[in-house]
């Protein structure tokens, strides 16, 4: 099947919900720049491993978001989705508390930074349940504003409270109260209309389970790097290998509305097969214009945030580049939940155990740590998006 481009109304939710994705990406960035001059190195360094804590717990919002868009486009509820996601969060507020200890150790932190970090996790599946709602009714005006929203209530906060002299605990327990004053606000503000359906429907939690553990491998995969950067360097290369990780994030978050707007196609067996190429193909097409993008911008690295960081320049478009891969990654993932066939998963997984074992072996310096992130994830994205085209094309054609 040959690939067409974007169809004019996936073209305008892309672009608004790329608006949407932008505007949370560089409230995100700005936090990300002050923290690091504020903090330095050492405390960057700390701030940056918790929020990738706070990231892998939060998978089942992620994953819920997914389930919820799949079920509403099927004419589920708002009321029976709704409360899957109150269950949801209940589980995740649970399971905070108790690897609160446990991160804390990892980390090397304390209780408190630690439980900062995890306590946002059920308040983004909350918000994860309205922004499904939204991608699955097509809104993808509204879900727009909801992602820049979410971006501002959660950096906002943070930001105020290192600039009035408050560490990286205080900062994470302020993003968290912006976070729940939007969810509050979203949901009071909801107009869905009503669906009929039997009051018996229930969603169980399994299916954003299947789902999570799709979400896990890549999120895992996404973060490993900065959860084993504080065990394998110094506190100064793991600070440098933050900073650098920012283009990471910058690289795999910004495409996401490309596989947001095109994932209701993707459930669809008649059109998944060319929403998956369309996809991969924008994916890696944006992904080289980032990467072109981060090799220009380096030399700029030492001006904008000290010539402490000014190790990170030339690796920039590597970290750039790590982040591309991962997108592509991600869109191939989330054809897999998209079609309910998880198991391709397993590539995913494969892949972090050979990077866990690669990293924690043999890098010990930030260069090294990047090159395996890169190998690994560039291997593995290929391997899934093969398996996911060619899933794609057997449902096409039963």
């Amino acid at each position: 099947m040959a690939r067409q481009p974007l169809d004019r109304s996936a073209a305008a939710g892309v672009s608004m919900v790329l608006a949407g994705s932008m505007t949370a990406n560089v409230a995100s960035y700005l936090l990300a720049w002050l923290a690091s001059r504020w903090l330095g190195p050492a405390g960057y360094g700390e701030f940056a491993s918790l929020l990738a804590a706070q990231l892998v717990l939060a998978v089942p919002a992620l994953a819920l978001q997914t389930v919820v868009a799949r079920e509403a486009v099927r004419g589920k509820s708002a009321d029976t989705l709704r409360s899957l996601g109150y269950r949801c969060a209940a589980i995740v507020a649970v399971l905070a508390v108790v690897l609160t200890p446990a991160m804390a150790w990892l980390l090397d932190t304390g209780i408190v930074a630690a439980f900062s970090a995890l306590v946002t996790a059920p308040m983004l599946v909350l918000l994860a349940t309205e922004q499904g709602l939204l991608q699955g009714h097509g809104r993808f005006g509204v879900l727009s504003a909801v992602l820049a929203g979410a971006g501002v209530m959660k950096v906002l906060p943070a930001v105020a409270v290192l600039a009035l002299g408050g560490g990286a605990a205080a900062a994470l327990v302020a993003s968290a109260a912006g976070t729940a004053v939007l969810v509050a606000v979203v949901r009071v503000l909801d107009r869905t209309a009503p669906v009929s359906e039997n009051k018996a429907v229930r969603i169980g939690v399994v299916s954003v389970l299947a789902a999570s553990q799709v979400q896990l491998a890549l999120i895992a995969l996404s973060s490993l790097d900065l959860l084993v950067v504080r065990v394998v360097l110094s506190e100064y290369d793991a600070g440098v290998y933050a900073l650098g990780a920012v283009a990471t994030k910058a690289a795999f978050w910004l495409p996401q509305a490309v596989g947001v707007v095109l994932y209701p196609k993707m459930a669809n067996p008649a059109q998944s097969a060319q929403a998956v190429r369309t996809a991969l193909a924008v994916l890696v097409g944006i992904g080289a214009v980032l990467v072109l993008g981060a090799a220009l911008a380096g030399p700029l690295v030492p001006i904008l945030v000290g010539d402490a960081y000014a190790a990170v320049a030339p690796m920039l478009w590597a970290f750039a580049l790590h982040g591309a891969v991962l997108a592509v990654l991600q869109c191939a993932l989330l054809s897999a939940i998209a079609s309910e066939r998880t198991r391709v998963a397993v590539l995913a997984w494969i892949g972090l155990a050979v990077e866990a074992v690669v990293m924690l072996l043999w890098a010990t310096t930030p260069g090294q740590l990047i090159g395996t992130a890169v190998v690994v994830a560039s291997v593995t994205a290929v391997a899934v998006s093969v398996a996911a085209v060619r899933s794609a094309d057997r449902a096409s054609a039963s």
